[in-house]
C-alpha cells in the first residue's frame, strides 16, 4: 500500500477532509517538557511545508497554550485548506500563583483544568477555544476524556449522562447549524466509543493508543462498530507514549518491561526488512478501512520530517506476515487495503 501525505480520507459521512498524517498538539503544551514558542511554530510550520493539513489540539494541553500556539501559527500561513480539531469537556479556570505542573505540562499557563460535560459547559467551552485560536469554527469537535477510564466505574455513568444529553446535544446544534463539520470523542479507552454510538449520531472517534501495532484490542468491538456505522477513527498516540519510537512511556507513564520487550521483538522484525519501526507504527493503522489518519505529537520539525519520512517509508508486505507469524501481530488485523476514511 502506497501513502502520501497529500492523500485526503473523508470523516465518517461529512465534507470533512483529512491528510493520512496529522499532528498531535499535546506537545505544544509542554507535555512532559518544554517546547519554546518558536520552536512550536517553526514545527508547525514545517508541517504545513510537508503537506500535513490536519491539526488536533485541546484546552487540557498545556491549559491552553497548545490552543494559543497553534491559532497563532496557522494565522501567519497562506494555507486555506487546514483541518482542525478540538475538544471539550474541561473548562479552564483562572489560577492564582505558579502554573501547576503535577499532570505532566511543564510551564503551562496559570489555569486549572476543570470537567464539564454539560451543555452550558461545552458551548462556553467552544468560545473559549475559538478565541485562544483566533478562529470562527472547528472542523472537528470531540468530547475529551469521558469514561471510565479516567474517571472510575463508580462516576462514569452519571459524567456519561451529562455528556450525551447535555454535552453531545450542543455538538449536534453546533454541527447542524454549520459551525463544525463532524462531532465525536477523544479518548484512550474504546468500550465508551462503543457505548456513545448507541446514544449518538458521531462522525469519529480519536482513540489514543488502543490500536497500534502494540495492540489490536479495537479489532474486537469499536472497529467493527464503526465499520457498520460509517464512522472515522483517527489514531492518535501510534507510538503508545513515545515507547514504538523511543523506549520512553507507554500509556503517559514509563513503560514496563513487558512492553519494551515486546517493542525490541517487533523491533527485530522491521530491522530484518530494512523498514524502521516508527514507520511501521505511523502506517499499520491506516490498512483498516475505518482508519482516516494518524497524528503523531512532534515537538521540533525534525521529528515532523522523520514522521514524513516514516508515512511514505515502502513496507513490504513480507514484514506484516511476519509480524503475525511472530505472534506480535493479530492475525485479524487488515494489511492490505487503502486508507480508509469512512468505511
Amino acid at each position: 500500500m502506497d501513502i502520501r501525505i497529500d492523500q485526503r480520507q473523508t470523516l465518517g459521512s461529512t465534507d470533512v477532509q483529512v491528510t493520512p498524517l496529522g499532528l498531535g498538539g499535546a506537545a505544544f503544551g509542554n507535555l512532559y517538557a518544554r517546547v519554546g514558542d518558536g520552536e512550536a511554530a517553526a514545527t508547525i510550520d514545517a508541517a504545513l511545508e510537508l503537506g500535513v493539513r490536519y491539526f488536533d489540539t485541546a484546552p487540557y494541553y498545556g491549559y491552553g497554550l497548545s490552543e494559543k500556539r497553534l491559532g497563532e501559527a496557522l494565522a501567519r500561513c497562506d494555507v486555506d485548506d487546514v483541518v482542525v480539531s478540538t475538544k471539550v469537556g474541561r473548562l479552564l479556570v483562572p489560577r492564582d500563583g505558579a502554573p501547576r505542573e503535577d499532570q505532566g505540562f511543564i510551564d503551562a499557563l496559570c489555569f486549572d483544568p476543570i470537567f464539564d460535560y454539560s451543555y452550558d459547559g461545552v458551548m462556553r467551552s467552544v468560545e473559549e477555544s475559538l478565541a485562544r485560536t483566533d478562529r470562527d469554527r472547528f472542523d472537528v469537535l470531540l468530547i475529551h476524556d469521558i469514561g471510565a477510564l479516567t474517571h472510575g466505574e463508580d462516576a462514569h455513568s452519571e459524567l456519561f449522562e451529562t455528556a450525551m444529553t447535555g454535552g453531545y446535544r450542543a455538538l449536534d446544534e453546533l454541527r447542524r447549524a454549520g459551525r463544525v463539520g463532524a462531532v465525536g470523542l477523544g479518548v484512550n479507552e474504546t468500550a465508551v466509543c462503543v457505548e456513545a454510538m448507541q446514544r449518538g449520531d458521531f462522525d469519529c472517534f480519536l482513540l489514543a493508543g488502543r490500536y497500534t501495532l502494540l495492540e489490536q484490542g479495537a479489532l474486537r468491538d469499536l472497529l467493527p462498530a464503526c465499520v457498520e456505522r460509517g464512522a472515522s477513527i483517527i489514531v492518535g498516540g501510534p507510538y503508545n507514549s513515545g515507547v514504538l519510537v523511543s523506549g520512553g512511556h507507554y500509556d503517559y507513564v514509563p513503560a514496563p518491561a513487558d512492553v519494551v520487550e515486546r517493542v525490541r521483538q517487533i523491533d527485530t522484525v522491521c530491522r530484518a526488512h530494512a523498514v524502521p519501526l516508527s514507520a511501521a507504527a505511523l502506517q499499520f493503522p491506516l490498512h483498516h478501512p475505518a482508519v482516516a489518519c494518524v497524528i503523531p505529537g512532534a515537538r521540533s520539525p525534525e521529528e515532523v520530517r522523520a514522521a514524513a519520512e516514516g508515512i511514505e517509508q515502502p513496507v513490504p508486505p513480507g514484514l506484516w506476515s511476519d509480524l503475525v507469524s511472530e505472534g506480535l501481530l493479530d492475525p485479524d488485523a487488515p494489511v492490505a487495503s487503502s486508507p480508509g476514511g469512512a468505511a
